[in-house]
């Protein structure tokens, strides 16, 4: 590596989760591993307490330096830097338990790396697997964490989660919502955001013509209407009108084929009516590969695509996978952004 690489890498704040599920473990594995130095520099954003269970979860050693905040760390030392919040003793909670104090002081954790991020300490957020539920009972009053980003950032246009997988962009209409509310939410402007939003962050993440699929709602595309007209009145005509703007987007397919096409190179993203519908295809794919991206927001977020794991949390079992592939996808699209600025 030069060392002007050396010196332009990504600063990541990287938060080790729910200290009642594996985020700890996963976190400490990876600093003590140290492989994705040449990818990014990292500055844990927690309690001390929390990267020291991770340790002992994880049956590693490092050096820590404790700092105040992110523009302190010195990257020219081994010790891993830690802004040491003091906010989260993880010997109060069980292991493997969800907990509402704990999601309170996660979502307190994952605020103070906003902070850094809006400050421009941080080029991007990387967060270990976090408990939804928790955090909700423990006031953070959001159905995710992305619409809680969203709402820290004052964000009030459209953004998306979606899945990244062996460079697979998955995106869909609606998210975190029931299937009964979602049908409602599908209509020509949440289907043409979506596929605008994808379009742009496959620009973004190097794709100079992206292509992207759309998925049908219906069984067999609505089978040329004997399953429901949704794909004739309104999902074909949508597409075809997002197409005449310039953006290779084509469809609707059926839900349960265009994936196979997709993963076979067909396709450079695939758009799902409903969040089940594109899960099911990626966690089945690369369950411990797979990353979630939070997409239209100014800060850069990236997370493994999988849950807190409390079956097997404490037991030193956890693939790392997921999120070295979260903090590599941090690092490029915080290199995109950079390169965007520089170009302007």
């Amino acid at each position: 590596m030069t060392q002007e690489r050396l010196t332009e890498r990504p600063i990541i704040a990287l938060v080790p989760g729910d200290c009642t599920g594996i985020g700890p473990e996963l976190t400490a594995r990876i600093l003590a591993e140290g492989k994705l130095a040449e990818e990014a520099r990292l500055v844990v954003v927690g309690d001390t307490r929390v990267l020291a269970l991770g340790m002992r979860q994880a049956g590693v050693s490092f050096e820590v330096a404790t700092i105040a905040s992110p523009k302190q760390a010195d990257w020219s030392r081994p010790a891993v830097p830690l802004v040491d919040l003091a906010n989260t003793d993880p010997a109060l909670f069980p292991l493997g338990v969800a907990s509402a104090e704990a999601g309170r002081l996660i979502g307190d954790t994952l605020a103070a790396a906003i902070k850094f991020a809006q400050a421009g300490e941080v080029d991007a957020v990387t967060f270990a697997p976090l408990n939804k539920r928790a955090m909700f009972d423990g006031g953070w009053k959001f159905p995710d964490e992305h619409k809680m980003f969203a709402h820290l950032l004052g964000h009030t246009t459209y953004f998306s989660e979606m899945n990244v997988l062996d460079n697979q962009w998955m995106s869909r209409v609606t998210g975190h919502t029931s299937l009964r509310e979602a049908i409602d939410l599908i209509n020509e402007a949440s289907i043409t955001d979506s596929i605008v939003l994808v379009d742009r962050m496959l620009r973004k993440a190097g794709f100079e013509h992206p292509r992207i699929a759309v998925a049908a709602l219906n069984p067999h595309a609505g089978e040329n209407g004997l399953f429901g007209r949704d794909e004739i009145e309104l999902i074909r005509p949508t597409v075809e009108k997002v197409a005449r703007t310039g953006i290779d987007a084509r469809g609707p397919f059926p839900a349960d084929t265009v994936y196979v096409r997709a993963f076979g190179g067909e396709f450079d993203s695939v758009v799902a009516m409903y969040h089940d519908q594109g899960q099911i295809a990626t966690k089945l794919k690369g369950f411990n590969r797979g990353v979630t991206v939070t997409a239209g927001l100014e800060t850069i977020f990236t997370t493994p695509s999988h849950g807190t794991a409390f079956d097997i949390v404490g037991q030193g079992i956890a693939k790392t996978g997921a999120l070295e592939n979260a903090i590599r996808l941090a690092s490029r699209l915080a290199d995109a952004t950079a390169a965007t600025a520089k170009a302007a």
